[in-house]
């Protein structure tokens, strides 16, 4: 891979969007709190802006995050639109549900969507349903659950609970079903203690696939070096976003996005460590009006118990200097002035989560 851009890398984001955000539609659903996300607005733009960036794969958030809505129901029904959605694209989206998939959409030009929970709630609470329910979701097509959002929930606690309890005996019982059904188990937005015993029970290597380093930026939604040192250690993964929880000023940088990768890096070994932007690849247009509504976002979501420390009304969700179709470009150029060499750049970018999905969904 050359800063010439001469190959193509395989890039693969761990957690990302497949959105269109100046859209109506995009900016009505992202002032909810728990949008599907079919309601996005995957559009002619975005496609076009996922194919310019180079992107090679994205884990999207679907189905039952926070909010009212039944759990199990509306994340089936998010999954149906989803795969309808991709039936609308087929030379361009493609339903990602083994590594060999991601390869073939490198392959063959088109974007891999791997659907993938932010929560695991929608599983259910009841002991007898639980491996029907882990297989459908697995049948679905759904290749990452997500234990917990910021909150508790009935498997263990989010980062936010100030309790800090470990998994708990059904979360144990959650771990091995999606074990069973090789499902990865992201340990994103989980407290410490939650992550440090689901990886330690999990027979199968887990992920963190969006966070940053508490050793960087100390706030609950970024990972302690034992968190990140143990996954690693493990076989597992770890992706850095490009989130304002990597400065703690809010107003977080490129620079900052290297800092953690580095961090991420020293702690978990080169071949542990990628990216999980939590973002679009379609930049916004207008800063100004969508800061604006930003204000009302953040503000529900601190009275529904959803945010998380470090979200304010005068930060953006996004790294400002870092976003747009030239982002992952940008990244690998900013790693080459850090000194990485093209291999080591190569795994962070999407060959990283590439061998780890190998490793999860097929043990």
């Amino acid at each position: 891979m050359s800063p010439t851009g001469t190959t193509t890398p395989l890039i693969v984001n761990a957690l990302g969007q497949l959105d269109n955000p100046n859209t109506p539609a995009s900016r009505a659903a992202a002032a909810q709190l728990n949008p599907s996300s079919s309601q996005l607005t995957v559009d002619a733009r975005a496609i076009a802006d996922a194919h310019a960036s180079g992107l090679t794969a994205v884990n999207i958030t679907l189905g039952y995050t926070v909010g009212g809505l039944p759990p199990y129901e509306h994340t089936m029904e998010d999954i149906a639109a989803w795969d309808r959605l991709i039936d609308n694209y087929p030379g361009d989206l493609l339903k990602v549900r083994t590594a060999a998939d991601i390869r073939r959409a490198h392959d063959e030009g088109r974007i891999g969507v791997i659907y993938g929970f932010q929560n695991a709630v929608a599983i259910g609470e009841d002991p007898g349903l639980l491996d029907s329910r882990a297989a459908a979701f697995a049948t679905a097509g759904v290749r990452v659950i997500q234990l917990t959002y910021n909150q508790a929930n009935h498997l263990g606690d989010g980062s936010m609970s100030p309790a800090n309890r470990g998994l708990t005996p059904f979360g144990r019982q959650v771990v091995d079903a999606l074990n069973d059904h090789h499902v990865m188990v992201d340990l994103s937005h989980s407290g410490e203690n939650t992550c440090l015993q689901a990886a330690c029970h999990s027979r199968v290597p887990v992920s963190i696939n969006h966070t940053g380093c508490r050793a960087v930026a100390d706030l609950p939604r970024n990972k302690t070096d034992a968190e990140l040192r143990l996954v690693a250690s493990q076989g597992g993964f770890v992706g850095i976003y490009f989130m304002p929880f990597l400065n703690l000023s809010g107003h977080a940088t490129a620079a900052d996005v290297v800092d953690h990768i580095v961090h991420a890096v020293n702690v978990c070994g080169e071949d542990h460590v990628g990216i999980g932007t939590d973002g679009s690849i379609t930049a916004v247009d207008d800063l100004d009006a969508y800061h604006t509504a930003l204000a009302g976002h953040i503000t529900a979501r601190q009275l529904a118990g959803v945010g998380a420390a470090g979200e304010r009304a005068d930060t953006y969700p996004f790294i400002v200097d870092l976003r747009g179709v030239d982002q992952f470009r940008d990244l690998i150029h900013l790693l080459e002035k850090h000194g990485y060499r093209s291999g080591r750049i190569e795994k962070i970018m999407g060959r990283n989560f590439l061998d780890y999905a190998d490793r999860a969904w097929t043990t």
